[in-house]
């Protein structure tokens, strides 16, 4: 008796995809690739067990472009008692229906990651009858994958219940032709890479761009680490240049699966691509990513790759033109490296190589260009009217060399508002200036307000220009960020700057402005000390000479040096 493998659908499901979708030229094209798939698994005997997974990665697919290109039914008749019913009933009884009940059930068990309680709800739904909508079937699927691909526990039980269940659940989605979205392609994409078939987390996500449903990283993300788990380079590349051409930027944990792979595939040269990617767009790396870099830079594979002679004109012209700090034409130099753990000077040289490292310009166009999107966020997320007299009191007060935040400073290490330490803080911004002139300081007007006992030198600082009340109901942050962005100035807090608002403002160009901008204070039995930016970027960097220095975002704080890791050779001369 042949036995099929439980976690697979019965190939009935796909009588459920509608006989009229064949002819449609749209979805023909969809099916061409793999239909030719289909016959070349008769072309040789093959194991039941191989036709069944063969089919599924093709079929499941299938499933996926049809439900989402078919209409869905609707009733043709309304009752008119409920044209008669209230807002508020209508609302009430949405709110008591089975559907809506179901919902804020699933949502639970997805916040607590029950997967047997969420499971045991969907059986009793369907054998009551209840509609299913794609939010519940994104719910299940979600904790179904999350089980299957280990993220919720270690009970092996769980994982096979997850991967079974999750299975059986799309092929009830597909039947209810309940068009699938990104969430659902993402869940599928994970469930199949538990299966160990990345193959088929990748075709989801190309389906996906075929049905118009625009992937994200996260659905890139069970195919590309599923294909460096297992070693498969290529696919990898694959997967990677998939995203690039989807406009999808990988981050860290992507680039350390790539880069982990490309070493242990020997693949020196994707391992440099790797580490300038990581310069760009991350800068600085977690301690899992500076390990592997480490151990790469110890290998024979990294001793025995690199050009001994090269032209030092043209590494000149590659830096200059790169903005500094790295010239991205290959590896330099030959032999062992030397590599150390180490720190920075203040100025900036290596204690370990003695090499200095370099500030990386910023394009002032790229700063006014951020300046505008701050802007336009804060009049998406402020009362516009506010922000733009904001806007206009800076245009003509400003420019300032300094903004400070006075909510921030005036709490450091104090409970209550401390204006005198803000007191003391701008006193000797003011006597720092070249120009002697105050910075402005930004401070929401309920501080103001309430600091009765020292109104008369916040009346001062308004009188003179150098203080601007936040109106209440706003957020004083986009206010002094787009000061000292607007102003091209320092900005003294010590706010991380990593809670949403920061977020919005996205990792490209804007860490880099903290970094050459930001004076932070640290506390001293004296009272405040400024700290400010350092005169180097933090920023993984390449020399002239072919040596490498690598930045941990561990110890990022004041009283404990940053780490770097050192990579340099001693024949490094051309």
């Amino acid at each position: 008796m042949l036995r099929v493998n439980p976690f697979l659908p019965s190939f009935s499901m796909f009588n459920k995809i509608p006989f009229s979708l064949l002819y449609r030229s749209s979805f023909r094209r969809t099916l061409r690739p793999f239909v030719t798939c289909r016959c070349n698994l008769f072309a040789k005997p093959v194991s039941v067990s191989n036709v069944n997974a063969n089919f599924f990665a093709v079929d499941k697919t299938r499933n996926l472009s049809a439900v989402a290109t078919a209409k869905k039914s609707g009733l043709n008749a309304s009752n008119s008692s409920t044209n008669e019913m209230s807002n508020k009933e209508k609302k009430k009884a949405k709110r008591e229906s089975p559907e809506f009940l179901l919902k804020v059930k699933l949502d639970n068990c997805s916040k607590h990651g029950k997967l047997e309680e969420a499971l045991g709800l969907y059986d009793e739904s369907i054998s009551n009858g209840v509609s299913l909508t794609n939010h519940h079937y994104n719910m299940l699927l979600y904790l179904c994958a999350r089980e299957a691909s280990g993220d919720g526990g270690q009970l092996d039980e769980l994982k096979e219940l997850g991967l079974k269940r999750g299975f059986e659940i799309f092929q009830k989605m597909v039947g209810d032709k309940v068009s699938p979205n990104e969430a659902t392609f993402t869940s599928m994409a994970r469930l199949a890479v538990a299966r160990e078939d990345p193959d088929m987390a990748f075709e989801l996500v190309k389906q996906m761009k075929d049905l118009g449903i625009l992937p994200r990283l996260r659905s890139y993300g069970p195919a590309l680490l599923g294909f460096c788990e297992k070693g498969n380079a290529e696919k990898a590349y694959e997967v990677d240049a998939h995203m690039h051409e989807s406009g999808v930027i990988t981050e860290e944990p992507e680039l350390l699966a790539l880069l982990k792979v490309s070493v242990e595939t020997k693949n020196t040269d994707k391992v440099y691509e790797m580490l300038h990617r990581l310069r760009a767009t991350v800068r600085q790396v977690s301690e899992s990513t500076l390990q592997v870099v480490e151990d790469w830079f110890k290998s024979e594979d990294a001793a025995n790759v690199g050009s001994e002679k090269w032209d030092v004109k043209q590494i000149k012209e590659a830096v200059v033109g790169g903005g500094g700090g790295w010239h991205g034409l290959g590896w330099l130099g030959s032999g062992k490296w030397r590599v150390v753990r180490t720190t920075m000077t203040k100025t900036g040289v290596c204690h370990s190589c003695g090499e200095k490292l370099v500030c990386i310009d910023i394009d002032p166009k790229e700063t006014e260009n951020f300046a505008a999107k701050l802007a336009e966020l804060a009049c998406s997320k402020e009362a516009r009217a506010d922000f733009v007299r904001f806007q206009e009191w800076l245009q003509q007060h400003g420019p300032f060399d300094a903004v400070v935040d006075g909510a921030n400073v005036a709490l450091i290490n104090s409970v209550n508002f401390n204006l005198n330490q803000l007191k003391k803080v701008v006193n000797q911004l003011q006597q720092m200036s070249p120009s002697k002139r105050y910075p402005l300081v930004i401070l929401h007007q309920s501080r103001v307000a309430r600091d009765r006992n020292n109104g008369t030198w916040l009346e001062k600082w308004k009188k003179a220009g150098v203080l601007y009340s936040t109106p209440y109901g706003s957020n004083d942050d986009w206010y002094w960020l787009y000061a000292a962005v607007s102003c091209k100035c320092l900005v003294v807090t010590n706010d991380e700057m990593r809670d949403h608002l920061f977020q919005l403002l996205g990792n490209s160009f804007f860490p880099r402005w903290k970094e050459k901008h930001q004076v932070r204070l640290s506390t001293t039995k004296t009272g405040l000390v400024l700290n400010m930016p350092p005169p180097y970027s933090i920023v993984i960097q390449e020399s002239e000479s072919g040596s490498w220095h690598v930045p941990s975002i561990a110890g990022d704080d004041l009283s404990n040096p940053r780490q770097w890791l050192c990579a340099c050779r001693s024949k490094k001369t051309p």
